[in-house]
Protein backbone atom coordinates (compact mmCIF):
# COMPACT_ATOMS: atom_id res chain seq x y z
CA UNK A 1 0.00 0.00 0.00
CA UNK A 2 2.79 2.42 0.89
CA UNK A 3 4.46 1.73 -2.48
CA UNK A 4 1.29 2.66 -4.42
CA UNK A 5 0.76 5.71 -2.26
CA UNK A 6 4.29 6.89 -3.04
CA UNK A 7 3.66 6.35 -6.77
CA UNK A 8 0.48 8.43 -6.47
CA UNK A 9 2.33 11.19 -4.60
CA UNK A 10 5.09 11.29 -7.21
CA UNK A 11 2.54 11.52 -10.01
CA UNK A 12 0.70 14.25 -8.16
CA UNK A 13 3.94 16.14 -7.60
CA UNK A 14 4.73 15.94 -11.35
CA UNK A 15 1.25 17.19 -12.15
CA UNK A 16 1.75 20.12 -9.77
CA UNK A 17 5.03 21.03 -11.38
CA UNK A 18 3.54 20.92 -14.87
CA UNK A 19 0.60 23.10 -13.81
CA UNK A 20 2.68 25.51 -11.69
CA UNK A 21 0.85 24.27 -8.60
CA UNK A 22 2.60 26.30 -5.91
CA UNK A 23 1.23 28.24 -2.93
CA UNK A 24 -0.03 31.67 -3.96
CA UNK A 25 2.57 34.27 -2.97
CA UNK A 26 1.25 37.17 -0.87
CA UNK A 27 1.87 40.71 -2.08
CA UNK A 28 2.64 43.30 0.55
CA UNK A 29 -0.24 45.55 -0.48
CA UNK A 30 -2.68 42.64 -0.32
CA UNK A 31 -1.68 41.89 3.27
CA UNK A 32 -2.50 45.44 4.31
CA UNK A 33 -5.81 45.85 2.47
CA UNK A 34 -7.63 42.82 3.84
CA UNK A 35 -7.35 40.53 0.83
CA UNK A 36 -5.48 37.97 2.93
CA UNK A 37 -6.42 36.45 6.25
CA UNK A 38 -3.82 37.06 8.97
CA UNK A 39 -3.59 34.68 11.95
CA UNK A 40 -1.50 35.48 15.03
CA UNK A 41 0.48 32.34 15.90
CA UNK A 42 2.06 33.83 19.02
CA UNK A 43 1.17 33.69 22.71
CA UNK A 44 1.49 36.89 24.73
CA UNK A 45 4.34 36.79 27.23
CA UNK A 46 3.39 36.85 30.91
CA UNK A 47 4.26 35.21 34.23
CA UNK A 48 1.86 32.32 33.56
CA UNK A 49 3.66 31.10 30.44
CA UNK A 50 4.88 27.49 30.59
CA UNK A 51 8.66 27.18 30.54
CA UNK A 52 11.09 24.28 30.18
CA UNK A 53 10.83 22.53 33.56
CA UNK A 54 14.50 21.84 34.15
CA UNK A 55 17.35 23.46 36.11
CA UNK A 56 18.48 26.82 34.82
CA UNK A 57 15.11 27.81 33.38
CA UNK A 58 12.73 30.24 35.05
CA UNK A 59 9.35 31.86 34.47
CA UNK A 60 8.86 35.13 32.61
CA UNK A 61 9.20 38.10 34.97
CA UNK A 62 7.92 41.64 34.47
CA UNK A 63 8.48 44.69 36.65
CA UNK A 64 7.04 48.18 36.29
CA UNK A 65 9.90 50.70 36.50
CA UNK A 66 8.00 53.90 35.70
CA UNK A 67 4.34 54.98 35.85
CA UNK A 68 2.36 57.76 34.21
CA UNK A 69 1.19 58.99 37.60
CA UNK A 70 4.65 59.34 39.14
CA UNK A 71 7.02 59.63 36.18
CA UNK A 72 4.90 60.84 33.28
CA UNK A 73 5.75 57.70 31.33
CA UNK A 74 4.81 54.03 31.59
CA UNK A 75 7.69 51.58 31.23
CA UNK A 76 8.68 48.13 32.39
CA UNK A 77 11.55 45.65 32.46
CA UNK A 78 11.33 41.93 31.84
CA UNK A 79 13.57 38.87 32.06
CA UNK A 80 13.15 35.40 30.60
CA UNK A 81 15.06 32.45 29.15
CA UNK A 82 15.54 32.46 25.39
CA UNK A 83 13.37 29.37 25.03
CA UNK A 84 10.12 30.43 26.68
CA UNK A 85 6.71 31.17 25.20
CA UNK A 86 6.36 31.16 21.43
CA UNK A 87 10.00 31.08 20.36
CA UNK A 88 12.54 29.99 17.78
CA UNK A 89 15.43 27.54 18.21
CA UNK A 90 18.22 28.76 15.95
CA UNK A 91 20.53 26.19 14.30
CA UNK A 92 23.25 26.70 16.95
CA UNK A 93 20.85 25.62 19.72
CA UNK A 94 21.89 21.96 19.45
CA UNK A 95 24.75 21.89 16.95
CA UNK A 96 28.21 23.47 17.01
CA UNK A 97 29.25 25.43 13.95
CA UNK A 98 25.71 26.46 13.05
CA UNK A 99 24.42 30.02 12.89
CA UNK A 100 22.94 31.94 15.82
CA UNK A 101 19.51 33.55 15.80
CA UNK A 102 20.81 36.96 14.70
CA UNK A 103 22.44 35.39 11.64
CA UNK A 104 19.36 33.63 10.21
CA UNK A 105 18.80 35.23 6.78
CA UNK A 106 15.57 37.22 6.61
CA UNK A 107 14.55 35.36 3.46
CA UNK A 108 14.51 32.15 5.51
CA UNK A 109 12.00 33.68 7.93
CA UNK A 110 9.27 33.91 5.28
CA UNK A 111 8.10 30.52 4.07
CA UNK A 112 5.20 28.41 2.80
CA UNK A 113 3.44 26.70 5.70
CA UNK A 114 2.33 23.08 5.87
CA UNK A 115 0.01 22.09 8.73
CA UNK A 116 -0.25 18.42 9.70
CA UNK A 117 -3.35 17.77 11.81
CA UNK A 118 -2.41 14.89 14.14
CA UNK A 119 -4.95 15.61 16.86
CA UNK A 120 -6.62 12.23 16.41
CA UNK A 121 -3.38 10.36 17.11
CA UNK A 122 -2.62 12.57 20.10
CA UNK A 123 -6.06 11.86 21.54
CA UNK A 124 -5.03 8.19 21.72
CA UNK A 125 -1.66 8.91 23.36
CA UNK A 126 0.01 12.07 24.71
CA UNK A 127 3.33 10.49 23.69
CA UNK A 128 2.38 10.53 20.01
CA UNK A 129 5.17 11.13 17.52
CA UNK A 130 4.53 12.60 14.09
CA UNK A 131 5.90 9.96 11.74
CA UNK A 132 6.67 9.32 8.10
CA UNK A 133 3.14 7.97 7.61
CA UNK A 134 1.64 11.28 8.73
CA UNK A 135 3.71 13.09 6.10
CA UNK A 136 2.79 10.61 3.39
CA UNK A 137 -0.89 10.85 4.30
CA UNK A 138 -0.70 14.63 4.05
CA UNK A 139 0.96 14.44 0.63
CA UNK A 140 -1.60 11.85 -0.50
CA UNK A 141 -4.34 14.40 0.19
CA UNK A 142 -2.67 17.72 -0.65
CA UNK A 143 0.32 17.07 -2.88
CA UNK A 144 4.05 17.26 -2.36
CA UNK A 145 5.35 19.40 0.51
CA UNK A 146 6.76 22.52 -1.18
CA UNK A 147 10.50 23.14 -0.92
CA UNK A 148 11.80 25.55 1.75
CA UNK A 149 8.59 25.25 3.73
CA UNK A 150 8.00 25.26 7.48
CA UNK A 151 6.12 22.11 8.49
CA UNK A 152 3.88 22.46 11.55
CA UNK A 153 2.32 19.73 13.67
CA UNK A 154 -1.13 20.66 14.95
CA UNK A 155 -1.41 18.40 18.00
CA UNK A 156 -4.14 20.25 19.88
CA UNK A 157 -1.83 20.60 22.88
CA UNK A 158 -2.46 24.32 22.94
CA UNK A 159 -5.73 23.60 24.73
CA UNK A 160 -3.55 23.08 27.84
CA UNK A 161 -1.65 26.38 27.52
CA UNK A 162 -3.32 28.03 30.48
CA UNK A 163 -2.44 25.16 32.84
CA UNK A 164 1.31 24.60 33.25
CA UNK A 165 0.85 21.25 34.98
CA UNK A 166 -1.27 19.91 32.13
CA UNK A 167 0.95 21.47 29.48
CA UNK A 168 4.19 19.90 30.66
CA UNK A 169 2.30 16.76 31.81
CA UNK A 170 5.05 15.59 34.15
CA UNK A 171 4.57 12.25 35.90
CA UNK A 172 5.72 11.23 39.37
CA UNK A 173 9.05 10.06 37.94
CA UNK A 174 9.74 13.47 36.44
CA UNK A 175 9.09 12.36 32.86
CA UNK A 176 7.23 14.67 30.51
CA UNK A 177 4.39 13.47 28.32
CA UNK A 178 3.46 15.51 25.25
CA UNK A 179 3.61 14.87 21.49
CA UNK A 180 6.41 15.76 19.09
CA UNK A 181 8.04 14.81 15.81
CA UNK A 182 9.70 11.43 15.26
CA UNK A 183 13.30 11.36 14.08
CA UNK A 184 12.29 9.52 10.89
CA UNK A 185 9.91 12.35 9.98
CA UNK A 186 12.56 15.01 10.57
CA UNK A 187 15.08 13.07 8.53
CA UNK A 188 12.63 12.72 5.63
CA UNK A 189 11.75 16.41 5.66
CA UNK A 190 15.40 17.47 5.68
CA UNK A 191 16.79 15.03 3.14
CA UNK A 192 13.88 14.66 0.75
CA UNK A 193 11.78 17.84 1.09
CA UNK A 194 14.42 20.53 1.74
CA UNK A 195 12.48 22.30 4.48
CA UNK A 196 13.53 25.48 6.30
CA UNK A 197 12.17 24.37 9.66
CA UNK A 198 9.49 22.68 11.70
CA UNK A 199 7.03 23.96 14.28
CA UNK A 200 4.70 22.61 16.93
CA UNK A 201 2.19 23.65 19.59
CA UNK A 202 4.05 21.99 22.48
CA UNK A 203 7.14 22.67 24.61
CA UNK A 204 9.45 20.86 22.19
CA UNK A 205 9.66 19.47 18.66
CA UNK A 206 10.94 16.26 20.29
CA UNK A 207 8.25 14.45 22.24
CA UNK A 208 8.24 14.79 26.01
CA UNK A 209 9.84 11.43 26.82
CA UNK A 210 12.87 12.16 24.64
CA UNK A 211 16.21 12.36 26.43
CA UNK A 212 18.56 12.60 23.42
CA UNK A 213 16.50 15.09 21.36
CA UNK A 214 17.24 13.56 17.95
CA UNK A 215 14.86 15.90 16.09
CA UNK A 216 16.65 18.95 17.48
CA UNK A 217 19.99 17.51 16.38
CA UNK A 218 18.75 16.55 12.91
CA UNK A 219 17.06 19.81 12.01
CA UNK A 220 19.64 22.10 13.63
CA UNK A 221 22.43 19.99 12.14
CA UNK A 222 21.00 20.66 8.69
CA UNK A 223 20.87 24.39 9.36
CA UNK A 224 17.13 24.45 10.04
CA UNK A 225 15.20 26.01 12.90
CA UNK A 226 12.33 25.03 15.18
CA UNK A 227 9.29 27.01 16.30
CA UNK A 228 7.86 25.86 19.63
CA UNK A 229 4.76 26.77 21.63
CA UNK A 230 3.09 27.99 18.45
CA UNK A 231 -0.44 29.33 19.02
CA UNK A 232 -3.62 29.07 16.93
CA UNK A 233 -2.38 26.54 14.37
CA UNK A 234 -5.98 25.46 13.88
CA UNK A 235 -6.58 28.83 12.24
CA UNK A 236 -4.38 27.92 9.25
CA UNK A 237 -5.43 25.69 6.34
CA UNK A 238 -3.41 22.50 5.73
CA UNK A 239 -1.84 24.08 2.65
CA UNK A 240 -1.70 27.39 0.81
CA UNK A 241 -0.61 29.66 3.67
CA UNK A 242 2.65 31.44 4.44
CA UNK A 243 4.34 32.28 7.70
CA UNK A 244 6.26 35.43 8.58
CA UNK A 245 8.64 34.87 11.49
CA UNK A 246 10.17 37.72 13.50
CA UNK A 247 12.51 36.55 16.29
CA UNK A 248 14.18 38.94 18.71
CA UNK A 249 17.70 39.57 17.39
CA UNK A 250 19.95 38.38 20.22
CA UNK A 251 23.64 38.65 19.37
CA UNK A 252 25.00 35.07 19.23
CA UNK A 253 21.75 33.80 20.77
CA UNK A 254 20.45 30.25 20.52
CA UNK A 255 16.90 31.50 19.96
CA UNK A 256 14.43 33.87 21.48
CA UNK A 257 10.82 35.00 21.75
CA UNK A 258 9.28 35.25 18.31
CA UNK A 259 6.24 36.89 16.77
CA UNK A 260 4.80 34.64 14.08
CA UNK A 261 1.86 35.27 11.85
CA UNK A 262 0.30 33.10 9.18
CA UNK A 263 -1.33 34.53 6.07
CA UNK A 264 -3.53 32.97 3.40
CA UNK A 265 -5.89 34.24 0.70
CA UNK A 266 -9.33 35.34 1.86
CA UNK A 267 -11.99 33.17 0.22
Amino acid sequence: MRRYRRIFINCLALSCLLSACTPQTPRLAELGNGHWEIVDLTYALNEKNPYWPRDGYAPFQFETIATLEEDGVYSGAFSMPEHLGTHIDSPNHFEAGQISVDKIPLRDLVAPAVVLDVREGVSDSPDYQVGRDDLENWEYRFGRIPPRAVVFALTGWGANWGDFQQYKNEDSAGQLHFPGFAAEAAQFLIRERNIKGIGIDTLSVDYGLSTRFPVHHLVNGAGGYHLENVANLGGLPPQGSWVIIAPVKVDSGSGGPTRIWGVFPRQ
